[in-house]
């Protein structure tokens, strides 16, 4: 059988560094008071800050809601190490 994917479209939304709400959730990494990982549609999301905390995750509706202090915001790219390789394979041909 197929795993389901949300059908709801990815969005974050962050209400004066206190938190927010973030869509299109596929799953959670790992999370604790200073780093939130999120598995998006859009890629993994880190999330980093004080006394972070899910206030809310319904997985089914690819929902999660966070409080905290938010100090930053990535998408972590899963060929990092080979565009940086790639870019050093170029520097010495």
């Amino acid at each position: 059988m197929e795993e389901k994917k949300s059908a709801v479209p990815h969005k974050l939304i962050l209400e004066n560094r206190q938190g927010g709400t973030v869509t299109g959730v596929l799953d959670v990494d790992s999370f604790d008071e200073k780093e939130i990982l999120l598995v998006t549609q859009k890629g993994k999301l880190s999330i980093k800050g004080e006394q972070l905390h899910v206030k809310h995750l319904n997985l089914e509706k690819g929902e999660a809601a966070i409080t905290g202090r938010v100090d930053s915001l990535q998408y972590l790219s899963k060929d990092r190490e080979n565009r940086e390789e790639s870019f050093l394979k170029r520097m010495f041909r």
